[in-house]
């Protein structure tokens, strides 16, 4: 089992990865399939089954409507953000989608959307796509789930245990930080220095740099857009974007001479995080870090580092992200990314243990430092639920993500005061979070039938 940096970050849209990216591109692989077939000409009409958490806020997390655009044939990593509330308007207000140019097909969404908050077995998010004949005979079904950071498995796939397809050979392979520390002090390689040559596996290292730096340009143009975007976030909440404000604010501090420049560092942290997240909930380019839902905390680490050092240079942005992604893999392959499996210690909590890794690195840690951030970061968010209100990607989770940037940098900053030395190692952390994730009940993994999303609400 080989995982890339490049299945920890995906550029795709918001407001998440599990709810939203995954869907469509499931939605978008049962099409193709169709295709390969020779199959989409047989097909009269769709059917397409919710499950469990993709039931339970698949309205708030755009999971319909992720789904149907991705039976159009769309894809989160190119579809025009600006246009897919025409063409799902269209769709509904006509009853047919299109799967091809020269095939349209019925799609009545009040029949052929169906929401079971019922999980099934293998995944809380579930998916089942059918396609039909004229006659109303199966043409083609399949289940799908959607496990976090917009991965997809299918039912094939969970039947024969292979739920991930890549088994490229690395030089070297870890599952454990163990694994991962004592291959660095073998081979005498700082983490990023061995995810890079784990990385040429797949591709040069031109093409790993060029495609890093193009993750970063999507990230820094996400945090620009929501710096200067307002207005009310989509969803019933009404709840307003803050960032622009804020951002004014803040230059008008900068220019003045009443700045504590302590508190106005963690002030734009802040901001930077809110930006990209307020982007997210409002639909907009995102890129998965690891999952949609805590996407702004890995950006705004980074953007908080390269503004206030002044350090531009391409290799230590592409030093950040591999070892920020180095603990992202230790985090899937041991416990899980997924909101809807382990509750938001698992999106918020990995993405601040690997964005404080990604510090360390880049600030010349050990790698002992660098896991130990990464382990400060992620212990200090085990148990917390995911318990989105109205099943909004909104409250908690923008200023949540506020909250783990900021405690993102004080994991690195502590680690870099110790030698590496600590009592709890990451693999212990990590597997407390699976642990806690079992034990945690299912109305605070992202169902929002419990927590806050319950308690919220005014009577």
């Amino acid at each position: 089992m080989a995982l890339s940096v490049f299945d920890l970050f995906k550029v795709g849209v918001g407001p998440s990865s599990s709810h939203t990216v995954g869907p469509m591109r499931a939605a978008h692989i049962f099409r193709q399939h169709l295709e390969t077939q020779q199959q989409l000409s047989s097909v009269n009409k769709l059917k397409i089954q919710l499950f469990g958490s993709l039931s339970s806020t698949g309205i708030g997390h755009s999971t319909d409507k992720a789904t149907i655009l991705g039976l159009m044939g769309f894809e989160p990593e190119s579809i025009d953000t600006q246009q897919t509330e025409n063409l799902l308007k269209t769709a509904l207000e006509q009853k047919n989608l299109k799967l091809c140019t020269e095939h349209q097909v019925s799609f009545d969404y009040a029949q052929d959307v169906i929401f079971i908050d019922e999980p099934l077995a293998y995944h809380p998010n579930a998916m089942t796509l059918t396609a039909y004949d004229a006659q109303g005979q199966t043409v083609y079904e399949n289940t799908y789930y959607s496990v976090g950071g917009g991965f997809i498995v299918d039912e094939s796939q969970t039947l024969q245990g292979n739920v991930v397809d890549d088994t490229t050979e690395i030089p070297y392979p870890f599952r454990t930080t163990k694994q991962l520390l004592a291959l660095c002090k073998q081979h005498n390689l700082s983490v990023s220095q061995l995810m890079l040559e784990n990385e040429k596996s797949w591709r040069s290292e031109a093409e790993i740099r060029r495609k890093i730096m193009h993750i970063w340009q999507v990230m820094q143009t996400c945090i620009q857009n929501g710096l200067h975007n307002e207005g009310i976030l989509p969803g019933g909440l009404n709840v307003k974007r803050r960032a622009k404000k804020i951002h004014q604010q803040l230059i008008q501090k900068k220019n003045s001479n009443l700045i504590d420049t302590t508190f106005t560092a963690m002030e734009w942290v802040n901001l930077f995080a809110l930006a990209v997240n307020e982007e997210n909930a409002a639909g907009g380019r995102v890129v998965t870090a690891p999952t949609n839902g805590a996407a702004g905390i890995i950006p705004a680490v980074l953007y908080y580092y390269v503004t206030f050092s002044q350090d531009l240079s391409e290799d230590k942005i592409v030093r950040f992200f591999l070892s920020a992604a180095a603990v992202g893999i230790l985090c899937k392959l041991q416990a899980s990314i997924s909101g809807a499996e382990v509750g938001c210690q698992g999106e918020v909590g990995s993405a601040c243990s690997m964005a404080s890794a990604g510090l360390a690195e880049i600030l010349d840690g050990t790698p002992a430092q660098v896991e130990h951030a990464a382990e400060i970061g992620l212990e200090h968010n085990l148990g917390l639920t995911c318990d989105p209100v109205g099943g909004l990607v909104q409250i908690p989770c923008i200023e949540r993500n506020a909250i783990a940037a900021v405690k993102a940098i004080n994991a690195a900053q502590m680690a870099l005061h110790d030698d590496g030395e600590h009592f709890i190692s990451l693999d212990k952390v990590i597997q407390t979070m699976k642990e806690t994730g079992k034990d945690m009940s299912e109305k605070y993994k992202e169902t929002s039938k419990g927590g806050l999303a319950v308690n919220a609400i005014e009577c």
